[in-house]
């Protein structure tokens, strides 16, 4: 089993998402289950609704999950395995909860006898339990770092109850791997020195299941470029992210413009850089517009409020210009807004509107012009020039017999 676990405080980032989508793919590839697992155990930290925008994205972008649950719902279930590890002696109660964040942990409360925990808890005196470290190196394989070794004082007795018995992060998510029975953990590498702790929790607690693991290198990114939102919002569509997160750092791709589903048929974890990985927004913009372009034309148009094939072959036509969905908007609204016939050459684009109005229909650009030509007596760029800004809005642009080809329909419309 695979799983995601994000927490629910602050907008997915860029490097969650790739998470969550490598986590589904090899999930799928294996035919194993994949949960989503809110990581909600830092309570001052936690942004109320997080949760549910997490699992929107998630569904925006078609990974679905076998089941989900909030890391809280288990908090009793945690303690009480904390409290089973201090009953066996493997964890000590320590007074000490100034140091609860220093390591390495000074050791002296490790050596307290039962009747000091008595006295301990008659006299109220705040403590937190900690983990007594290992005796020996914790070794494990990661498929993308290699063998990793970790000291047992790099390990060292770590804290898994604060001083409110709520258990910590990394103890609370042990635990959750533990009963979950996950087998498989990808995540990102700034959760390396977490996991020889979380493998040391399991140890004494008895689990001996196998567990893969990979710890993804970092993505190197603007500020700006972070949220899985802020993507969406300057109009990159999922399909178009999904491939780029999954063309990162990868070195073996039979396609570069791909689809989630033809992903799943041939992705190799294996094959994933174990170098930092640079978030390139222009790459992403090239990989957008090529899966714009494979959409279908009457779904496209829905993007801009339509149901007609021909606005989505318009929207194809200015692909050739731009990348996302906001800038394909701002060429085709000015084509359906009301004109400025204030402005230079106003009078002209005036005349052709008559015209236009009171022509019958034509089929082809040719014979639509040819007639403009005639009626209105203009010629050259006293033809083209207010032509053009009546049709589309702007003063330079595709080919206008491209966009005739696609909004003669709705003549009418545009020439008002």
């Amino acid at each position: 089993m695979l799983r995601f676990a994000p927490s629910p405080t602050g907008d997915m980032h860029i490097d969650n998402l790739r998470v969550a989508i490598l986590n589904y793919l090899v999930a799928q590839q294996r035919n194993d289950q994949f949960l989503v697992r809110i990581e909600d155990t830092e309570t001052k930290k936690n942004i109320e609704g997080k949760d549910t925008e997490i699992m929107m994205i998630l569904e925006k972008f078609a990974l679905k999950h076998n089941s989900v649950f909030h890391q809280s719902e288990h908090l009793n279930l945690h303690q009480t395995l904390a409290l089973r590890l201090l009953k066996e002696g493997k964890a000590f109660i320590c007074k000490c909860n100034h140091q609860e964040s220093v390591t390495p942990y000074s050791g002296e409360c490790e050596a307290l006898s039962q009747a000091d925990y008595e006295s301990i808890k008659t006299s109220g005196e705040p403590f937190v339990v900690r983990l007594k470290k290992p005796e020996a190196e914790i070794i494990y394989q990661d498929l993308i770092k290699g063998e990793i070794t970790t000291t047992p004082n790099e390990v060292d007795a770590f804290v898994i109850l604060d001083t409110k018995s709520k258990p910590t992060y990394i103890f609370a998510s042990a635990c959750a791997d533990m009963l979950s029975n996950i087998n498989f953990i990808i995540r990102e590498e700034i959760h390396l020195d977490n996991t020889p702790k979380q493998i040391h929790v399991k140890n004494l607690l008895g689990y001996d299941n196998k567990t893969e693991y990979a710890h993804l290198p970092i993505i190197q990114k603007e500020d700006n470029e972070t949220s899985i939102k802020w993507l969406l919002e300057q109009g990159f569509i999922p399909d178009a992210i999904l491939n780029y997160f999954i063309l990162l750092g990868n070195s073996k791709m039979p396609q570069e413009i791909f689809t989630l589903p033809e992903a799943i048929e041939w992705f190799d974890l294996d094959s994933i850089s174990k170098a930092e990985v640079k978030f390139d927004i222009d790459k992403l913009r090239f990989i957008n517009r090529e899966h714009l372009k494979m959409m279908d034309d009457r779904q496209l148009s829905t993007l801009f409020g339509f149901a007609d094939a021909d606005i989505g072959r318009l929207a194809k036509v200015y692909l050739e210009e731009v990348s996302t969905i906001n800038e394909l908007e701002a060429k085709i609204r000015p084509i359906f807004s009301p004109k400025n016939f204030s402005a230079k050459g106003g009078e002209e684009m005036k005349i052709i509107a008559k015209i236009i109005d009171q022509a019958p229909y034509f089929e082809s650009f040719d014979s639509f012009e040819n007639h403009i030509s005639k009626e209105s007596g203009l010629q050259e760029e006293n033809l083209f020039k207010p032509l053009r800004y009546l049709l589309t809005g702007a003063e330079t642009g595709p080919e206008l017999s491209d966009i005739y080809a696609c909004i003669k329909s709705y003549i009418l419309e545009v020439a008002s």
